[in-house]
């Protein structure tokens, strides 16, 4: 009896232990072997991702940093995001950085300001470092990201409302880019993208996102991705949270949500709405350079401008910020095509999500059938 007392002290001190620990330094868990470094992260109450955080984007911090008429692209997980940023980074020159020197890397010229760079890092110290960083060429990072001669200044975000405060009236007026994509493709492309992280950032990160290339895609059980994207997965908000909310701001004269589906069928008239929608008036020459350079072959020729650097990233000894990239060179841009995703899963699984995007978006039959085909809505 009285081992038993003393086992279940043990246990119960463990379990104060950990819990403390995912209160006050959950970073600790990153030294831990994968999954059980994510499994203690999740269960002592922290969210998923573990580098997302939304503090740049609340409404008493928001208008701190930002300035009328600023972009954020908050496209969805694997809808897109990189091919928005280039995109959108075009149409602000015109197309006239023909040698990308105003690009260096997606992260320098279009920062991500919902990821965290180091396992301790704060919304606040980041802050600072956006516009104190100088770079290894002398230049400090600030000159690429606030570059004076563009006419508004691009952020990436992957957050929907009310994360992302779309305002019609009252501080900076900002405009949002948002865009969805068929659920299985963003399943599809969501595999693929867990094994195309680099091994330096999962040692941040404590092995995630897992390298699952060895998996059987085309078994009856949904590959870690998929599941983890399911609604009982930890990061359900990353697909169906993030599709519901913005079909409520669809019409804002704020947003512009589009379907990836849509802009792949029309590149140059999404082009052109992008432009009227970011006020940048684009004569057909303009147009037309800008809509080569947005097409995912050019984008393919650049492999080392989407790698994703960590600039502020203060983890010594785990991280070269100069050197170390987010994904492997060439990850970021790949075909995307368009519902091709559901061929990737055995036939329960496709039925699964399918039955999934009813559970989650069926209340609405104009919102569920626009995310799986897109369209005019």
């Amino acid at each position: 009896m009285a081992l038993i007392k003393n086992v279940g002290k043990a246990v119960l001190g463990l379990a104060v232990l950990i819990g403390s620990i995912g209160k006050f330094a959950p970073h600790l868990f990153f030294d831990l072997p994968f999954p059980f470094s994510v499994i203690l992260w999740v269960t002592t109450g922290n969210s998923m991702p573990m580098y997302f955080m939304p503090d740049a984007w609340k409404e008493d911090e928001i208008d701190s940093w930002m300035k009328d008429g600023d972009l954020v692209v908050a496209t969805g997980a694997k809808s897109g995001t990189t091919f928005m940023l280039y995109c959108t980074h075009q149409i602000r020159t015109k197309g006239t950085d023909l040698d990308d020197e105003l690009f260096p890397d997606v992260s320098l010229a279009t920062p991500w300001m919902d990821l965290k760079q180091s396992r301790t890092g704060s919304w606040a110290e980041q802050k600072d470092r956006y516009n104190d960083t100088v770079l290894s060429n002398g230049r400090k990072l600030k000159e690429y990201w606030d570059n004076p001669a563009f006419p508004f200044r691009i952020f990436k975000s992957h957050y929907a409302p009310p994360e992302l405060p779309v305002r019609k009236k009252g501080g900076k007026q900002i405009k949002y880019l948002a865009m969805a994509r068929n659920g299985l493709d963003v399943a599809a492309s969501m595999t693929n993208f867990y094994s195309s992280h680099t091994d330096e950032f999962r040692k941040v990160w404590g092995g995630f996102p897992p390298d699952i290339s060895g998996e059987d895609h085309a078994a009856d059980e949904p590959p870690a991705a998929v599941k983890d994207m399911l609604p009982t997965g930890p990061m359900a908000e990353i697909y169906f949270g993030y599709v519901k909310k913005w079909w409520a701001f669809r019409n804002d004269p704020n947003v512009l949500y589009m379907h990836y589906a849509d802009v792949r069928k029309d590149l140059k008239g999404h082009v052109s709405k992008i432009a009227k929608f970011l006020e940048v008036d684009l004569n057909q020459n303009e147009l037309d350079v800008v809509t080569k350079r947005c097409g995912i072959e050019h984008m393919k020729s650049l492999p080392d401008k989407f790698g994703y650097k960590m600039p502020l990233n203060l983890d010594k000894g785990l991280w070269d910020s100069e050197k170390d990239t987010i994904v492997k060179t060439g990850a970021m841009v790949n075909t995307g095509e368009v519902g091709k995703g559901k061929a990737k899963f055995h036939p329960k699984v496709v039925e699964q999500w399918r039955k999934a995007e009813e559970d989650m978006l069926g209340d609405d039959p104009d919102l569920l059938n626009w995310a799986r085909n897109g369209g005019k809505y």
